[in-house]
C-alpha cells in the first residue's frame, strides 16, 4: 500500500488511546470544533472505503475535528458510545454526541455535517 505524503498532511487525526479520544474531544471542545468520528475496522471493507471521503469532508470543513477509531484498537471507545457495527459515524458537538450514522453513506453523512457545521464547507480545487 502505498502512502501519499506530498507535502500534504491528514486532517484526519487517528485515535490510538483512550487517552488521545479524551486529549482530542477536550480540544475540539475548547475551540468550538464539532467532531466526526469515524468508527472502523481494517476488516471492514465499507469502513476502510470510507477513509477517503473521510479525507474530502476534513478538506472541506476545515472548522471541524475529523477523528478515526479503529474498533479493535481502541475498545474502550467504541464501547462508551455503544458503537457495534462499522463504520459508524459519531457527531459530537461541544464534547457531547447530537448524532450516529450507522453504515457507509456519504450522502446522508454529508447532509447531517451541514447541520453540524459551524460554517459552509470550502470547495475543493
Amino acid at each position: 500500500m502505498e502512502v501519499q505524503e506530498q507535502g500534504t498532511k491528514s486532517r484526519v487525526v487517528k485515535v490510538n488511546s483512550m487517552e488521545s479520544w479524551d486529549f482530542h474531544v477536550n480540544q475540539a471542545t475548547l475551540q468550538g470544533c464539532p467532531i466526526v468520528a469515524h468508527f472502523t475496522a481494517v476488516w471492514c471493507i465499507p469502513s476502510v472505503a470510507m477513509n477517503p471521503f473521510m479525507e474530502e469532508l476534513a478538506s472541506m470543513y476545515q472548522d471541524m475535528c475529523f477523528l478515526t477509531i479503529d474498533v479493535d484498537e481502541v475498545k474502550e471507545v467504541a464501547s462508551k458510545y455503544e458503537v457495534k457495527a462499522m463504520p459508524t459515524f459519531l457527531l459530537l458537538k461541544a464534547g457531547v454526541p447530537v448524532d450516529k450514522i450507522v453504515g457507509a453513506n456519504p450522502d446522508e453523512i454529508k447532509k447531517r455535517l451541514q447541520s453540524l457545521a459551524p460554517s459552509n464547507p470550502t470547495d475543493i480545487p
